[in-house]
């Protein structure tokens, strides 16, 4: 191998597996020389790396050792995380409980493929597909930090082989079973959300996180940007909705509003009721106290009941069927079957980051107002 020396920027050669290498001297400790190695498979690539971890190194940041291991780099890639509580919770239980137990001990720089898919592999034998390729889809998102940070030059977890997931085939409900649905629902005292749910295909929590200062009835629209979700230690907590696209204004059909009006009296009435116990939070969607409602406590004791009523399966952990999120399906479904263009109901279901709706241009309020008497004149009485 021959060493070259670029001006001021380290030492950097070519390995005889064709890969270069840039080594960045860290000086001396505990007698011993210490040097880091960046790799690349051009001397531009390494040397971008190089000349990085020298100003961080100048600046007092010390580059990670090769003896770096899986563990405490997923620990140090947890801790950077700016993402929602959720998702910050989803990614620690996959990297805490099944990454770190079994591929924590190895050097991150010696991770291979082969040690990536002999983790699918066992926790296949536990877990769903679909919980596997999470997994696996967590250790790609870290590892790819980890390869611009310059501690890996390949991504590992993408070169392992993916378990193969059965596409999830969707449940939705047609006009009449939605008729039939929101005929069932009419007693409840959540029948507003419902009609909300199955005329603009809301999300459940952006449903529960509706406050009524979100609401003009008067202008009959209502405006979404927050959503209500269990976080693990704080319990029901208002969060930012799902994407920024979800933060507009939608336009109610005329049936939706007019229950919306009736919810609103039937909650001054119970607030009435109530009296010193009432909780004061402004939501539309509450308890008989005030109180946020808990979606899995919809699901169970409303839900599941007005499927059973109308004569529709439900979905539960032994069988498939209708889930409350499906009604977000059906009214996609719907309102392109009454023959909704596309850009609209792209807009008014508030999808941002699907790939085919990143080409849709914004559509005006105009449409969303026909969209709105659509499906009024498909719902409404």
């Amino acid at each position: 191998m021959s060493a070259r020396r670029g001006n001021g920027d380290g030492t950097i050669f070519k390995r005889k597996d064709g890969r270069w290498v840039a080594q960045l001297d860290l000086g001396w400790a505990n007698g011993r020389r210490r040097r880091k190695c960046f790799y690349g498979p051009t001397r531009q690539a390494v040397q971008a790396k190089l000349t990085a971890a020298a100003h961080d190194w100048q600046r007092g940041k010390l580059p990670p050792t090769d003896s770096l291991t899986v563990e405490q780099f997923l620990r140090q890639w947890l801790e950077r995380l700016e993402v929602a509580p959720l998702t910050r919770e989803s990614y620690e239980q996959k990297v805490l409980q099944h990454i770190v137990p079994a591929l924590g001990r190895l050097r991150l720089r010696e991770l291979s493929p082969k040690n990536v898919e002999d983790l699918l592999r066992s926790k296949g034998a536990t877990l769903s597909p679909r919980s596997v390729f999470a997994i696996r889809a967590v250790l790609r998102t870290a590892l790819s930090r980890a390869e611009r940070w310059g501690y890996v030059d390949r991504n590992v977890a993408s070169l392992a082989a993916p378990p193969k997931v059965e596409r999830y085939e969707a449940t939705y409900l047609t006009v009449l079973e939605a008729r039939s649905f929101l005929a069932a629902a009419k007693g409840d005292r959540l029948y507003a959300m419902y009609c909300l749910a199955m005329s603009l295909g809301l999300r459940q929590g952006e449903l529960l996180g509706l406050q009524w200062n979100d609401a003009d009835l008067e202008a009959g629209v209502i405006r979404i940007r927050q959503a209500l979700k269990s976080i693990k230690g704080r319990g029901l907590a208002l969060m930012e909705t799902k994407t920024s696209k979800s933060r507009g204004t939608l336009v109610l059909p005329d049936f939706v509003c007019a229950e919306l009006r009736h919810h609103r009296t039937r909650q001054l009435e119970e607030r009435f009721l109530a009296g010193s116990m009432w909780v004061d939070n402004e939501l539309v969607f509450t308890t008989e106290l005030g109180m946020p409602v808990d979606a899995s406590n919809v699901v169970r004791r409303s839900f599941h009941r007005i499927c059973a009523s109308a004569g529709i399966t439900y979905s539960t952990k032994t069988r498939g069927g209708l889930r409350f999120h499906d009604l977000r399906t059906s009214a996609a479904t719907m309102m392109l079957a009454i023959g909704l263009p596309d850009r609209v109901v792209m807009e008014t279901l508030g999808h941002s980051n699907l790939g085919m709706t990143a080409h849709y241009q914004h559509v005006p309020s105009s449409l969303l107002a026909e969209a709105a008497k659509a499906m009024d004149r498909a719902l409404g009485s």
